[in-house]
């Protein structure tokens, strides 16, 4: 059995398309073919249904799926263990926008200097994307901030419940003010991060349960500009404490003391259970539960 047949075998059922297989492998379409049906011939079975020119996996598919995984990744780690013990590579990472900023200019320098044989390409997207980047191997780790999360295909290496809260200028008329509602503060200009997109979409529906709805004067992905703009304005928004907590102990922000939001956010660093875990993946993930999940 050749090795390079299963790596192609597990592209094809991941993308669930010939022509996106050999695209991403480099292979010519007929070659993608030939190899599935060498692959085939030599197992003794079926691996996909082909039907109106779309593909799907077989019951035996769906089996070898697993079992390719587990010899590509010996091979790998057999390899590896060749080769010299500088760990290096390359890891492609997703996060939320005000993760990955937080995460570069906190944590990157040091995990550079530690690990300068590992490469990281940081991309930032919305939840739903992210865990669809996974099932397609085109992300190693990600990490969501959203309502909790689970599924028997990820593997959760670690998570924490996020603290949250409204801000607003040091000098807000709320400032200091106990046991506020949200139907205090519900009329005031808010900036908020994109609609529908991580603890955006968790505060929207939890505003939904009290008949609320808030239209932000400004939406922005940035929360760096969003706590900018707040520290010199009346507005208010709703973020994560590692976004605002230089902010609130130089006094340029203040948390609002909201109490009827029952809002619970999550941080998960999450990667698929079919994922091989490279000695760089493994050295990149053991770094952050290590580093306080980049906090």
């Amino acid at each position: 059995m050749e090795l390079r047949n299963l790596i192609t075998f597990i592209h094809v059922a991941e993308l669930g398309s010939f022509t996106k297989a050999a695209e991403q492998l480099g292979y010519s379409q007929s070659t993608i073919s030939f190899q599935i049906k060498q692959l085939e011939e030599e197992l003794g079975c079926l691996l996909f249904e082909r039907i109106n020119h779309t593909i799907t996996l077989t019951e035996k598919g769906r089996e070898l799926v697993s079992y390719a995984h587990q010899i590509c990744a010996l091979t790998e780690e057999f390899k590896e263990n060749l080769e010299e013990k500088t760990v290096s590579g390359h890891i492609h990472m997703v996060t939320p926008d005000s993760l990955c900023d937080d995460m570069i200019t906190r944590n990157y320098i040091d995990f550079h200097q530690k690990y300068p044989g590992i490469s990281v390409k940081f991309t930032t997207a919305d939840t739903a994307v992210m865990f669809d980047m996974l099932d397609h191997n085109e992300a190693d780790v990600i990490i969501t901030l959203d309502s909790h999360s689970y599924n028997k295909d990820y593997v959760i290496a670690k998570e924490e419940p996020l603290c949250m809260h409204f801000v607003a200028n040091a000098n807000s008329k709320f400032a200091g003010k106990k046991n506020l509602s949200i139907h205090d503060i519900v009329n005031e200009p808010f900036i908020l991060t994109e609609y529908g997109q991580g603890y955006r979409k968790v505060f929207d529906k939890e505003l939904s349960k009290h008949s609320l709805e808030i239209t932000p004067v400004l939406e922005i992905g940035r929360t760096d500009m969003i706590t900018a703009l707040v520290a010199q304005s009346d507005m208010i928004s709703f973020l994560p404490d590692f976004v605002t907590k230089d902010m609130v102990e130089s006094a340029k922000l203040c948390y609002l003391d909201v109490c009827d939001m029952n809002i619970e956010i999550w941080k998960q660093l999450i990667y698929h259970k079919n994922k091989w875990m490279s000695k760089a993946l493994k050295t990149l993930i053991d770094y952050m539960i290590e580093n306080d999940f980049a906090h």
